[in-house]
């Protein structure tokens, strides 16, 4: 039986994972905007659900059953590998297809529990978190950086996750040291396909980095040969990021679509409380939408005032009146 991996079309354009934004109710949005190939859910913790459950995660978890969000892959994180199998075996029952351990994270907090790039410092540790994994019966794969100081490191440590036997490695194209202070390092991307190529053909290599589109990620590919690429903060600056053909998008596409991402919000997280389940019982603050309002409210005449208007408000329907209104007027 093919694994999630081998079944999707190459090459394959998946929405990064990225904390606080990559949730089920994201996931949904962009689809609408521009579908992916594959999603991956934002970074969850597996010592922290481990000891607290889905009080420490968050709802990071949350899933939607719906075909607006799949194909999904859960990145969980941790130190610990009898935590991570445990989580993992958890994802298998919420629908996720896949897991994919994060051994690229720079924050502190991840490395401090020796988790994240922390990792690249600890090949045994991420061997043995790589085999626990595999005992989910999910394909695992790991997302990672080039190193975690020096450049030079990239041939060693991605050689060794290869010959794990990983469904997928996907490399952001930058060590822990540099964060994202530097261009990615895209120039090393045919060496890279090349020792895939010698230690493991059939794990795919994934670029991740300064990805803007599709359409740029598609001249990435041909200039590397690798299996896809993975678009993160891309997507905060052209939403409809994913989309086959470059298109001009009006200001009232824009509003719709951030109308569709307060619906979304409000039904998942306000509405219905009484309904909710042990799994599924987190509610996010209003606040925490303020950060994708830049996504969709920009590069048009009167976007700074409606911005300023917008991180005003103080609950979901101030929000959806003035969209609402704005959308009306334009009708």
């Amino acid at each position: 039986m093919k694994s999630i991996w081998q079944d999707l079309p190459k090459p394959l354009f998946i929405l990064a994972p990225m904390e606080a934004v990559t949730d089920t109710v994201f996931r949904r949005v962009v689809s609408r905007a521009a579908k992916p190939d594959l999603y991956f859910s934002e970074f969850t913790n597996a010592t922290g659900w481990v000891h607290a459950g889905e009080k420490a995660v968050a709802g990071r978890l949350d899933i939607v059953d719906s075909k607006d969000e799949q194909p999904v892959i859960a990145q969980i994180w941790g130190g610990n590998a009898n935590d991570i199998s445990k989580l993992a075996h958890h994802c298998k029952t919420l629908g996720y297809k896949g897991v994919d351990i994060n051994m690229g994270c720079p924050a502190s907090s991840a490395l401090k529990g020796g988790g994240g790039s922390d990792l690249i410092r600890n090949p045994e540790l991420a061997k043995d978190i790589i085999s626990s994994a595999k005992t989910a019966g999910l394909p695992v794969s790991v997302k990672t950086r080039l190193g975690y100081s020096k450049l030079s490191e990239w041939k060693a440590w991605l050689g060794f996750l290869l010959e794990q036997d990983i469904e997928a490695l996907t490399i952001h194209l930058r060590t822990k040291k540099e964060m994202s202070k530097v261009p990615a390092h895209w120039e090393l991307m045919p060496d890279i396909k090349k020792l895939r190529d010698g230690v493991a053909p059939n794990t795919l290599i994934i670029g991740n980095g300064d990805v803007e589109s599709r359409i740029h990620g598609e001249n990435l590919i041909q200039n590397s040969k690798i299996d896809g690429v993975m678009i993160g903060r891309g997507v905060f600056t052209n939403i409809f990021c994913f989309e086959k053909e470059a298109k001009t998008h009006s200001k009232y596409e824009l509003l719709g679509l951030l109308l569709h991402h307060l619906d979304l919000f409000e039904e998942h997280h306000h509405l219905n409380l009484e309904e909710r389940t042990e799994q599924r019982q987190y509610k996010k603050p209003y606040e925490t939408l303020k950060r994708f309002f830049k996504i969709y409210v920009r590069d048009f005449a009167g976007s700074s005032e409606l911005r300023a208007k917008l991180m005003e408000t103080t609950d979901i329907s101030q929000a959806k009146l003035i969209v609402q209104t704005l959308l009306e007027e334009s009708a």
